[in-house]
């Protein structure tokens, strides 16, 4: 089972048809920070209705893809390149559901 050291969220949308080099390269140019860290990268498309997830491990690359059928995922507001959540608002976000209004912490998200 993966377990990241951490996740983000990156605040823009990205065009999905990307595969891991360019997501790999979007994230070293965006955090200024190799992704080779144990984090997990969460990018969503404009639509809101897709998510990919980069995570790089010992060995090897994961590159996963969710896809609603209805209703769309939630993204942080603007701000930095990644927002910074923790595991509870990952499953929150990965359901479609508002992980921002159903957060228990008071700060839903720690921008990076």
């Amino acid at each position: 089972m993966l377990i990241p050291a951490q996740w983000f969220v990156a605040v823009a949308p990205i065009d999905l048809r990307c595969g891991i080099d360019r997501l790999l390269v979007t994230v070293e140019s965006l955090r200024g920070s190799d992704a080779f860290d144990g984090a997990a990268y969460l990018f969503r498309n404009r639509a809101g209705t897709r998510l990919k997830l980069l995570l790089v491990d010992a060995t090897g690359v994961w590159l996963c893809v969710r896809r609603l059928h209805q209703g769309r995922f939630f993204g942080p507001g603007a701000g930095d390149a990644f927002c910074a959540i923790d595991a509870e608002q990952f499953a929150w976000l990965c359901a479609g559901v508002d992980w921002q209004r159903l957060s228990t912490q008071k700060v839903f998200a720690r921008r990076v």
